[in-house]
């Protein structure tokens, strides 16, 4: 068995620049078809983890009616004993309780409608990184009553700055129209444009003022886990710890997947489109196998007849080749994989920068710098789908070995 494998590698080498060839071929089919399916991968994560950490968070509790009508009478009416009980749950790096209401915003130029966020400072940088996103002005430091931060995008359609005085025109919970006069402390920018054009924040006690909120009140409550892996049986634990509640129809609990069921979709469909298109490469070069293979098979018809004219047996020949052809396909396979794995590090922890396509990318929400990443798991995959394509591969050469009449080989001229 031992010389059969020994035979089978060097073999591959007996024509060494053809083999270099369907090698260099593998690898740079590998390195392309990988990189692309880190690439896709780390596009749409960017746009995950820009989504929960601007606002989205892993996981929302709401008041059920607040799902079907978004208005500010659809509230959890006590965020105290749900906090408490949240206490006791793993995995959580923050928790923020926020007012949220749909308002028209004013300049003395022009308005627009918004959604207008009323949060805890301190408690929101646990659970958002918006507090990193100012580009002018301050982030609620001082705590000064009717400050309101608004997007970059937001401030160029009013005509404002920072330090500017817009009015916000809201309904209370006795569905009375009331005004609110803020002056703007920060200007902020994200990678979501639609996001920046629509979300406002102020502090919570100005907005439960204006909405005639008590203290306990919220529409919201934003959890952010240590770990994206950690949503599902994060979401599983909190909803056991607060069953009584949601039993009662006084809340509910939805993770990311449930409140943007697009972008988990979208997560899915980039991973099978992506290996979809890893697979077409792999055939693709099935095929370059198949036809080296086969003049490899034609140049050795007189040495195959001989060996199986001296008693080499059919499964034999049959092994040897297989073996031939999985050595080669697997050389570059693990040499493509490991090129792959470094581009994939390195790209990484350096980033691509794709500031040059930012606007059109900051539409959609995705950021212009991507870091590509992929799991352990999918190199595990793609080296199985290279086994798999050097066994098919072999199909056709072998069949064409095993169909030699050894006296007839032998007498073919070398």
């Amino acid at each position: 068995m031992k010389t059969i494998f020994q035979i089978a590698w060097k073999n591959i080498w007996r024509n060494k620049l053809r083999s270099s060839i369907v090698l260099l071929a593998i690898i740079i089919g590998l390195v392309g078809g990988i990189f692309y399916l880190a690439f896709a991968n780390g596009l749409i994560q960017t746009l995950i983890k820009s989504s929960i950490n601007s606002k989205l968070s892993n996981i929302q509790i709401h008041n059920p009616e607040f799902l079907i009508n978004s208005e500010t009478k659809q509230k959890i009416v006590n965020t105290k004993k749900i906090l408490e009980k949240l206490k006791t749950v793993n995995n959580i790096k923050g928790i923020s309780t926020r007012i949220i209401t749909n308002s028209m915003i004013s300049s003395a130029n022009t308005g627009t409608g918004v959604v207008l966020n009323g949060i805890a400072p301190q408690e929101e940088k646990n659970v958002t990184d918006i507090y990193s996103k100012i580009i002018k002005g301050t982030y609620f430091e001082k705590k000064v009553r009717n400050s309101i931060l608004i997007s970059s995008k937001l401030a160029e359609k009013l005509k404002v700055k920072v330090k500017s005085k817009v009015v916000v025109t809201l309904q209370n919970l006795n569905n009375e129209i009331t005004y609110g006069a803020f002056r703007v402390i920060g200007i902020y920018k994200t990678e979501d444009t639609n996001f920046d054009l629509l979300n406002t924040f102020v502090l919570k006690d100005d907005l439960k003022n204006l909405i005639k909120y008590n203290s306990y009140e919220a529409v919201e409550i934003a959890i952010l886990l240590n770990h994206n892996n950690f949503t599902d049986e994060t979401e599983i634990q909190i909803k056991k710890i607060l069953s009584d509640e949601i039993n009662k129809k006084e809340i509910v609990v939805r993770s990311w997947k449930e409140i943007q069921p697009v972008l988990k979709m979208m997560n899915d469909m980039t991973i099978q489109f992506a290996m979809i298109f890893v697979i077409i490469i792999l055939v693709s070069l099935s095929f370059a196998i198949i036809n080296t293979m086969l003049m490899a098979i034609m140049e050795r018809v007189r040495e195959i007849g001989m060996l199986m004219a001296i008693g080499m047996s059919k499964p034999r020949v049959f092994f040897m080749i297989m073996l031939e052809t999985i050595f080669l396909s697997l050389t570059g396979g693990v040499i493509g994989i490991l090129i792959s794995w470094l581009l994939i590090h390195f790209t990484f922890k350096t980033g691509i920068d794709l500031s040059q396509f930012g606007e059109g990318l900051n539409s959609y929400g995705y950021s212009s710098f991507v870091k590509p990443e992929l799991e352990n798991i999918y190199y595990f995959l793609i080296t199985l789908l290279v086994i798999v394509m050097a066994i098919f591969a072999s199909i056709l050469p072998v069949r064409k070995a095993l169909k030699l009449n050894p006296s007839e080989a032998i007498r073919q001229d070398a």
